[in-house]
């Protein structure tokens, strides 16, 4: 693999990577950068943001490098009462037990082991907007915190949770506890980062 540095020439500086494919650039001696044949470490990129409709959003093939992602809600909402979950995927499918996880409004809240649970009793008139930050703690251990704020009520919710896949993260999926509850507004997307 070779880099042309100072492309603005024709002929540039051209560096080549060691066998494994590997460009790292350092600062101190402290990889800070790496690019490798299967994608850039480092970097952070964004899916594309979708209309949430249906009973789930589905954002697949995420890179095996990624080490964080946040998802990103604006004005979502569905047609019934059930909380709205954030599950986690890999090669065998979306995993839908072994959560543990919190969210709390008011100092009440409400947990749920088939999913990262996010909000706490709403209602179809619940309209959400916030973040959520999944970070991997270790081989296919991921955790989350967030917070949402709505917009039809002087109210939100903060959540936080952990669980371990049993294979390399490729999905997260929101949907909601009862996965029957249709998504009727809104948009959400991703940001992904290694």
């Amino acid at each position: 693999m070779a880099v042309t540095l100072n492309a603005s020439t024709s002929t540039g500086y051209i560096q080549t990577a060691d066998t494994s494919g590997n460009l790292a650039l350092q600062s101190n001696g402290t990889t800070q950068f790496t690019v490798a044949s299967t994608g850039a470490y480092g970097q952070i990129k964004s899916g594309t943001a979708v209309t949430a409709s249906g009973t789930s959003v589905d954002f697949t093939s995420i890179p095996s490098w990624v080490k964080r992602i946040t998802v990103m809600f604006n004005g979502v909402s569905t047609n019934g009462s059930s909380n709205i979950l954030i599950q986690l995927g890999d090669s065998g499918g979306i995993e839908n037990t072994g959560y543990a996880s919190n969210a709390d409004q008011a100092g009440t809240g409400v947990n749920s082991t088939a999913g990262f649970i996010t909000t706490r009793s709403i209602g179809s008139t619940a309209v959400n907007q916030g973040l959520a930050t999944i970070g991997l703690i270790s081989a296919n251990v991921w955790a989350i915190s967030g917070a949402f704020a709505r917009s039809d009520s002087a109210s939100g919710s903060f959540f936080a949770g952990s669980k371990t896949l049993s294979d390399v993260l490729t999905t997260v999926r929101i949907t909601t506890v009862n996965g029957t509850d249709t998504f009727d507004a809104g948009t959400i997307n991703i940001l992904y980062e290694g």
